[in-house]
């Protein structure tokens, strides 16, 4: 399975390990308007965007028939044991969540 994450300046990381993915979170402590979050996106077109005031985007661009869903004050290691479930492909573990939408 193919993955790949931005970090907060926009760089891009392929099938990044979970030390890169912990470092790309370490950058959020630099975010401005620009860039403000870190994300993971899988082959499948499903993603989790990180914000350094702990919201969390669950989305799929070309998804139309599904609204993007979000959720708040999520811990740093909960979001690195999403975008472990995400790069490993387990979509249905990360959607099963309790999303806003």
């Amino acid at each position: 399975m193919s993955y790949f994450m931005y970090d907060v300046m926009g760089g891009t990381v392929d099938e990044p390990d979970p030390e890169t993915m912990k470092r790309a979170l370490d950058g959020l402590v630099q975010t401005d308007d620009e860039h403000p979050d870190v994300s993971l996106t899988h082959e499948s077109g499903w993603s989790l965007s990180a914000f350094s005031d702990g919201l969390l985007v669950w989305e799929n661009p070309d998804e139309d028939s599904m609204a993007p869903g979000e959720t708040r004050d999520v811990s740093r290691e909960e979001v690195l044991r999403l975008f472990g479930l995400l790069a490993a492909g387990d979509i249905a573990s990360v959607e099963a969540l309790s999303w806003q939408r």
